[in-house]
């Protein structure tokens, strides 16, 4: 008997995991209209498959309604073709519902375009790791690379077939550690395509006898996996605004506030943006990640770096121009952490901020007394403390629909108690089986 074809409608979740239900591939156009059915209460599985309590309890319907601008098909060989489409929940009237990611994060963006009239234009950036033993590990290495090649060229492929752009690719320092890079996309489509990304890497793997995963981190005695989200904003005929020759690191005036809103938020966002357990093992100083709320000039141990460029003509430095934000892992939602950097910097904007000095020092070194003396603080070192920060700066939540921080938080816990009574190392193995 042939499968009958099927394409699953997806949601990317705020555990983000990609959720959903499939349906016959020839009902596509009704579907388009009228969804799948879906249940408030689905937003209380956490990434291990527990329900949190849950405000909605057993009531209430929603529709999951497909994107057909979010398609993807996949063919591996011989085995049977994947195909999904990410989308937008909504009420039972067509309204889009509090805690649909996408709608969190188009609010997100039309409030920075409302403030400054520009658009976002951003990448995220990801690492993951191949599950298993027996490879050299040499980090940007050839004789890493070339075992694996089949894989990453096919990974290439299969991220081109997905409609994103791949840029480039390589092993990265850790064990069986690799990153892969696609090219900027303005708005949402940002977002989305960091979901398309990582679902199909972990496809590429299965259908090549691979596992992938992108959990912040492996082994406390290594590297993590970070996701870098990279920020630029353009006007409505295309134009950059993020660079300026005579701003501080080559910031405009609008980068300068966005960041500095971001810097001054980000401790509250961090639960947004790194929200497993064990982000924190990975969110130390000497990682290469983010301890601090700094900003750097090309420093990849600030947590908001100005990123370099390689043209040399002003209009191609105005395009290239970027800045880096580098607390966050793939453990997030991308919609919801990307939601939680743009109102952070929109907050910036607002009231005005001007972004500190570029550090070129080891914040490590400096004492708590003297790091607030800077205008720096350690970023919240647990996923408890950075819930904390989160839920109790009425800035922050207010940014979100309401009850979305008591929901997020209630989530968090559930999450938080499943592997409470584990050490270290199972955590981390237990989170390399979900992400």
């Amino acid at each position: 008997m042939t499968p009958m074809p099927l394409i699953f409608a997806a949601t990317c979740d705020i555990a983000g995991k990609v959720r959903g239900k499939a349906f016959p591939a020839d009902q596509l156009e009704r579907r388009l209209k009228r969804g799948v059915g879906w249940v408030p209460t689905n937003v209380q599985i956490n990434c291990f498959d527990g329900i949190g309590d849950s405000p909605f309890g057993s009531l209430g319907d929603l529709l999951l309604i497909p994107d057909a601008e979010c398609e993807v098909r996949l063919a591996f060989d011989d085995d049977a073709p994947e195909h999904f489409m990410l989308g937008d929940i909504v009420t039972l009237d067509g309204d889009p519902w509090d805690f649909c990611t996408r709608h969190i994060l188009r609010q997100a963006l039309e409030r920075l375009n409302s403030l400054s009239g520009a658009h976002l234009f951003s990448a995220f950036e990801h690492e993951f790791q191949l599950k298993g033993a027996g490879l050299p590990n040499e980090g940007f290495g050839r004789n890493a690379f070339e075992p694996r090649r089949a894989f990453l060229g096919t990974l290439m492929s299969a991220l081109k077939d997905a409609g994103l752009t791949p840029d480039s690719i390589m092993k990265e320092y850790g064990p069986n550690q690799f990153e892969v890079v696609i090219a900027p996309e303005l708005g949402i489509t940002a977002a989305d395509a960091a979901v398309i990304l990582r679902e199909v890497t972990r496809s590429t793997a299965r259908h090549m006898g691979e596992e992938a995963t992108f959990a912040p981190i492996l082994d406390t005695a290594s590297v993590g996996n970070g996701v870098h989200i990279h920020l630029s904003f353009r006007d409505d005929d295309g134009a950059p605004l993020t660079y300026d020759k005579d701003g501080p690191c080559g910031m405009s005036a609008l980068t300068d506030a966005f960041a500095a809103g971001v810097l001054r938020y980000m401790p509250n966002i961090l639960a947004l943006t790194a929200p497993s357990v064990i982000s924190y093992e990975r969110l130390t100083p000497h990682r290469w990640s983010a301890a601090y709320n700094n900003l750097g000039f090309r420093d990849r141990e600030a947590s908001l770096r100005v990123c370099p460029v390689t043209a040399k003509d002003p209009a191609s430095i105005a395009k290239q121009f970027n800045i880096e934000y580098r607390a966050a892992d793939a453990a997030a939602c991308p919609h919801l952490a990307l939601a939680a950097v743009v109102h952070a910097g929109c907050q910036g904007i607002e009231d005005g901020l001007r972004a500190p000095d570029a550090t070129e020092d080891d914040l490590s070194l400096l004492s708590p007394e003297d790091l607030a003396a800077r205008g720096f603080t350690r970023l919240p070192e647990t996923l408890d403390a950075a819930l904390d920060a989160f839920t109790g700066n009425e800035t922050v939540t207010g940014w979100f629909p309401a009850q979305f921080a008591e929901v997020y938080r209630t989530h968090k816990a559930s999450e938080i108690a499943h592997v409470a009574d584990m050490d270290v190392p199972s955590r981390c193995a237990a989170y390399s089986e979900t992400y």
